[in-house]
């Protein structure tokens, strides 16, 4: 199965139906470490696996576990990636460097995908689903079926992180004049199709936490890690509720 073809397909997945997103950020002491975002489908699986495997197919009857970077997956579509806006290549651009990998079983019920990118500072971090709305695009410009029509993961917010060693900050920025022109109809599409989707932060850190400002927060152990979930509708609808700041101990 082509890249581009396996990815727009596990894509189309994970729009379905009961998918978990889950946020994680590593955090070494150098302030370097690796993000990922991790999609679990294999609840749709159990319960479409065998429609599913009809609509791909003789590939189906095979498991998939295929790791790709997206630059290899552009050099195959550079052509339609050219006839695109500046803006959307330069969106492109930004997940040149991910490493996508994908598990697909039917008969196992099995669906998970993983995003990954190493970083060398946290500030540096972005919203990978926001840029994915890009590849939407270019799904969107070969097939007018696509999902959102090229907006999944599209929240119209600017995510950023920030670390200096003593606090830790999420921050998501919502742009109300690009909020007020999404319709009525997608947003009650989001709220039909994400349902019973959830998205979870998992941060990783090579220091204790003394506090965090969400009071939903849970706590490892070694209070070293945080988790926090909410419904993926407030990713999509209310991306600013999953603000929060940490301050770590001394």
């Amino acid at each position: 199965m082509k890249l581009y073809k396996l990815l727009s397909f596990s894509f189309l997945l994970a729009t379905l139906t009961s998918c978990t997103f889950t946020e994680n950020i590593h955090v070494n002491d150098n302030g370097t470490g690796k993000f990922s975002v991790d999609i679990d489908g294999s609840a749709l699986m159990a319960m479409a696996g065998d429609q599913i495997g009809q609509q791909m197919g003789a590939e189906a009857k095979k498991s998939i576990d295929t790791t790709f970077t997206f630059k290899k997956l552009f050099e195959e579509k550079k052509d339609s990636i050219a006839k695109l806006s500046p803006e959307t290549q330069k969106e492109l651009k930004k997940l040149e460097n991910y490493v996508v990998n994908t598990k697909m079983n039917a008969e196992q019920k099995e669906f998970l995908m993983k995003i990954s990118n190493d970083f060398k500072n946290v500030n540096e971090l972005q919203d990978v689903l926001q840029a994915l709305s890009a590849f939407q695009k270019l799904e969107s410009a070969a097939n007018a079926t696509a999902p959102f029509g090229g907006g999944f993961g599209n929240n119209n917010s600017k995510l950023s992180f920030s670390y200096d060693g003593k606090k830790f900050s999420r921050k998501a920025v919502v742009n109300k004049k690009d909020a007020e022109k999404k319709q009525e109809s997608e947003a009650d599409m989001s709220k039909m199709i994400f349902a019973s989707s959830n998205y979870i932060l998992q941060y990783h850190f090579p220091k204790r936490i003394k506090k965090a400002s969400n009071p939903n927060a849970v706590f490892s152990d070694d209070r070293k890690t945080i988790t926090i979930q909410y419904p993926f509708t407030d990713y999509m609808e209310n991306p600013d509720k999953l603000n929060f700041d940490v301050e770590f101990e001394k």
